[in-house]
């Protein structure tokens, strides 16, 4: 999978896909849906998804909580899994956000990419103010010369799949939810960064993972799937993870603490994958390491028999 991000700039081998259009946050079944819509509209073009960095929503309101499912590596890596070719990754700035419905269309779609078939959301607005909808990238699609299909809402259970239902979902603690409008396992990606080391002392060694600029599931001790996805230990594991921000130890920052079973080896600067399975307890501080201690013994042990039985 290539990656675009300047549509004033782009290879003529770039040019021509059929794309699905949008933000992706958590590439939930619904975008899945989107995207095996583009193949289908033009099986012989690249299949292609146009969206953008960062996500509208952090542009307009940089200082609001952080709502992202993924960060942009982590949401190319599971495109380029579903069979993507062409991530056009668009830098979102003032002159992006400034051009009219059909300067979109004309500059961006046409023009910059020359796209021979769009699908969307049935929900989908564009251009300045969001002014532009389906019916007039229709008419623009008519006019310019490229094809536009409209995706129909996906529900499960009844209920819509949106990034909005999962965020719920992992807010409550509710990771199996979550991957039911995912259709995967919700990971947390990153590097692994230099923590205290209080786990070495305590017996549980830990990778620990910042969550900074993610939507931060509930905090507590989870059961997880982990994929070490490069260096020397590359594989897969299972584990107990805890999110939060360690109120035994006073912290400050909300990050993941990842304990590997069955695992011994340095996995600092290797990236995590780290899917969350179950939630078991909330975080909890405790009167001595010797009862946080018994409490990690009592989660692992629950955590193994969950992952067994998956």
């Amino acid at each position: 999978m290539r990656i675009i991000r300047d549509y004033q700039y782009v290879r003529p081998e770039d040019r021509g896909a059929s794309v699905a259009i949008g933000n992706f946050d958590g590439v939930h079944l619904g975008h899945q849906a989107v995207i095996e819509l583009a193949h289908k509209a033009a099986p012989e073009a690249k299949l292609g998804v146009l969206t953008f960095e960062p996500h509208p929503r952090e542009y307009f309101a940089p200082d609001a909580p952080p709502f992202r499912l993924m960060s942009a590596e982590a949401r190319a890596s599971r495109l380029e899994k579903l069979g993507v070719q062409r991530l056009y990754q668009l830098n979102f700035n003032t002159a992006l956000a400034s051009l009219t419905p059909r300067e979109f269309a004309q500059r961006v779609i046409v023009d910059g990419l020359g796209l021979c078939h769009v699908v969307v959301g049935a929900d989908f607005c564009f251009g300045k103010g969001r002014a532009g909808s389906v019916a007039d990238l229709k008419a623009f699609g008519a006019e310019m010369g490229f094809g536009v299909t409209v995706a129909e809402l996906l529900e499960a259970g009844g209920e819509e799949i949106s990034s909005t239902a999962i965020r719920t979902a992992l807010s409550e603690g509710r990771p199996r939810d979550a991957k039911a409008g995912l259709g995967h396992w919700h990971r947390i990606e990153g590097e692994v960064i230099g923590g205290e080391q209080r786990g070495r002392v305590l017996g549980y060694p830990t990778a620990n993972m910042s969550i900074d600029g993610l939507h931060p599931p509930a905090f507590g001790v989870y059961a997880v799937l982990v994929e070490v996805m490069d260096g020397r230990h590359k594989g897969k594991y299972h584990g107990a993870a805890s999110v939060g921000v360690r109120p035994m130890f006073d912290g400050q920052f909300p990050n993941i603490e990842t304990f590997l079973f069955d695992f011994t080896g340095d996995l600092y600067g290797a990236t995590l994958s780290v899917g969350l399975v179950e939630y078991l307890r909330p975080e909890l501080k405790f009167d001595s390491l010797d009862a946080l201690i018994a409490q990690m013994d009592a989660d692992c042990t629950q955590a193994r028999a969950i992952l067994s039985a998956l």
